[in-house]
């Protein structure tokens, strides 16, 4: 019997949430939806598009993950943590959805469009997942937008959808008859019973078998309390956090639309910066983020001497027994690191970012980039899921999360189409105005910065400045005169 086998036949087995998706369903509202989100940018082969066997495809995919075919149910007088049970009324073209740009469609177009996609929360009662297919776009390339909760991909048990669907060439096996078959669904009483045996057969279940239904409710019930109270407080405190004392523009009360920004910039220029001037390319990344940051806050009219400095959260990926595994071979854990915002200096900003990462690798086993860009698939679409928990999770206060992991620099393909760009889409925690997701892949490196609508309107200019950035930085190793900053028109926050 085949591994594809023995999954189908196990699929009708329902798998209790842990604490830690419970606490990111539980404390989601429609300002802050815990979903990732990312735009994949193909080249179909030189015949053209097909759509249908694209959605092949992804069926054939998702019978290696039974997840992506798994809806959440609760238990009835929630006695137990929800299940994850297998939607008996799965439909693949509800999840994986056709549009199309006005051709030539442009990448603002897309943007706009991808927006107003995050901006939506996922519908409970489905699986927790969603793939559009954008056609139109100039030079008959194809956008992917997917879209997940984070509750969904935890890197152990589920790996992200576009991992699933990219390929190391371009060939297409053949797709394999798929044996599932939507089940009836689970009864309430069948979901109530199944909380009891769990109980009983757990070690945090009852401790003597003489113990009453009605009293095993009652204890159940506080024993779930405490759970979540134990196992959910991380999140619970940071999505609680309250705002800085001093308002900036990194923080506020939250709408809830979203605007995406991206841009993309050689590989080639972050390597030569880093060979100039010491670190790695993760220093270099971080040092024009802050560089950016500054001129945008100078358009804003905003004083540096309120906003020297930006405290911000680096996932980072180490070897750590203490921490959970990834089916990827490590563990996601938070990094610290202050971006020294009011300094004038691009390569003192990058020194000091720099300097920041030396101590944090002498006191930790951190993966080399090497080893994350040469894992299968496409690993950074998982651990950009993995890393925006992490930093949903995180405790300590900090203003702006940036997320970057190395790819592969070989192409990738889905169903035989080339991916040629890839900006992952992290969402913005309670209170945080921006966050910026960061991939580099076949000798490119791209950003995507996500902000909240109504208090970053301007969110362009953070992409420029940030572009700016990095030209003062190529500038240092250029050979040429480095030239001295230019001034940034102001823009005003008119709320537009």
């Amino acid at each position: 019997m085949s591994e594809r086998q023995r999954a189908a036949m196990g699929r009708g087995m329902s798998e209790r949430l842990g604490a830690r998706e419970v606490a990111f369903l539980d404390r989601e509202t429609l300002a802050v939806p815990h979903q990732v989100a990312s735009i994949e940018l193909i080249e179909p082969k030189a015949e053209g598009f097909d759509y249908g066997a694209f959605l092949e495809h992804v069926e054939d995919r998702l019978a290696f993950v039974p997840r992506y075919r798994q809806r959440v149910r609760v238990v009835p007088g929630r006695i137990a943590y929800p299940v994850w049970a297998d939607d008996d009324r799965f439909d693949l073209t509800y999840h994986v959805r056709r549009s199309a740009l006005p051709r030539p469609g442009s990448m603002d177009q897309l943007l706009d469009l991808a927006g107003r996609i995050v901006s939506r929360p996922l519908d409970r009662s489905r699986p927790l997942w969603e793939l559009y297919v954008i056609e139109g776009l100039a030079g008959d390339r194809v956008a992917l937008v997917t879209k997940t909760h984070q509750a969904l991909v935890d890197g152990a048990e589920t790996v992200d959808l576009v991992q699933l669907l990219l390929d190391d060439k371009p060939e297409v096996g053949p797709v394999v008859p798929d044996l599932w078959t939507p089940p009836e669904a689970q009864s309430s009483a069948r979901l109530v019973a199944g909380a009891v045996f769990d109980a009983v057969t757990s070690v945090s279940g009852l401790t003597g078998t003489a113990r009453s239904l009605g009293g095993f409710a009652l204890g159940r019930v506080t024993g779930v309390a405490k759970d979540v109270q134990n196992a959910g407080v991380g999140i619970a405190r940071a999505l609680t956090r309250r705002a800085p004392e001093r308002p900036t523009p990194l923080n506020g009360t939250l709408s809830q639309q979203r605007l995406v920004v991206t841009l993309e910039a050689d590989l080639a220029d972050f390597r030569r910066i880093r060979d100039t001037h010491g670190g790695t390319v993760n220093d270099v990344i971080l040092a024009a983020v802050t560089g950016g940051l500054r001129a945008w806050l100078m358009t804003r009219q905003q004083s540096l001497a309120g906003v020297r400095q930006v405290p911000a959260l680096v996932p980072v990926s180490v070897i750590d027994e203490e921490l959970d595994p990834t089916q990827l071979g490590s563990a996601v854990a938070p990094h610290f690191v202050v971006l020294p915002v009011a300094e004038p200096s691009p390569v003192v900003r990058l020194h000091q970012v720099s300097y920041s990462f030396e101590q944090h690798n002498a006191n930790a086993r951190t993966v080399s980039a090497q080893r994350l860009a040469g894992i299968s698939g496409f690993a950074p679409a998982t651990f950009h899921v993995v890393g925006s928990r992490v930093a949903a999770e995180s405790e300590h206060d900090y203003l702006l999360s940036v997320c970057n992991v190395p790819g592969p620099q070989e192409p990738r393909y889905a169903a035989g189409s080339r991916l040629v760009a890839s900006y992952p889409i992290h969402p913005l925690a309670e209170g945080h105005t921006l966050a910026i997701g960061v991939t580099s892949y076949d000798g490119q490196v791209f950003f995507a910065i996500t902000a909240d609508r109504d208090l970053v309107p301007d969110a362009s200019l953070v992409g420029q400045c940030i572009s700016e950035a990095l030209d003062e930085l190529r500038d240092t190793v250029s050979g040429r005169r480095f030239r001295a900053p230019r001034g940034l028109r102001v823009v005003k926050n008119s709320g537009e």
